[in-house]
């Protein structure tokens, strides 16, 4: 069974910066294709931003040249570095782990992320 582990949430100023981490347990990692997901209250789950095993990364349009999705598959970890936040980028955020090939999906407990106005 794989485990996401989320760290690195918490509150920030408008125009500050935080580095979410997601630690993922088991040795699959390098298989996965690793995104980080948001959900505001009354928003449904969007995603914010992705890469794949080969490294291909995509981002959200409102967070383009703000946030920086990367993985240490050393480390087994996958990190968002946000910076410039701005108030509508409060939400809860998810890693998810993802492997089409075998149908697996896996999703970390979530991260509160407030950015204060």
């Amino acid at each position: 069974q794989v485990q996401l582990v989320e760290s690195g949430g918490g509150l920030v100023q408008a125009g500050g910066s935080l580095r979410l981490s997601c630690a993922v347990s088991g040795s699959a990692f390098s298989l996965f294709t690793m995104g980080w997901y948001r959900q505001a209250p009354g928003k449904q789950r969007e995603l914010v931003a992705q890469i794949t095993t080969g490294g291909y990364i995509n981002y959200a349009t409102s967070v383009k040249g703000r946030f920086t999705i990367s993985r240490d598959t050393a480390k087994n970890t996958v990190y968002l570095q946000m910076s410039n936040l701005k108030p509508e980028d409060t939400a809860v955020y998810y890693c998810n782990a993802n492997r089409l090939s075998s149908g697996t999906n896996y999703w970390g407990q979530g991260t509160q992320v407030t950015v204060s106005s």
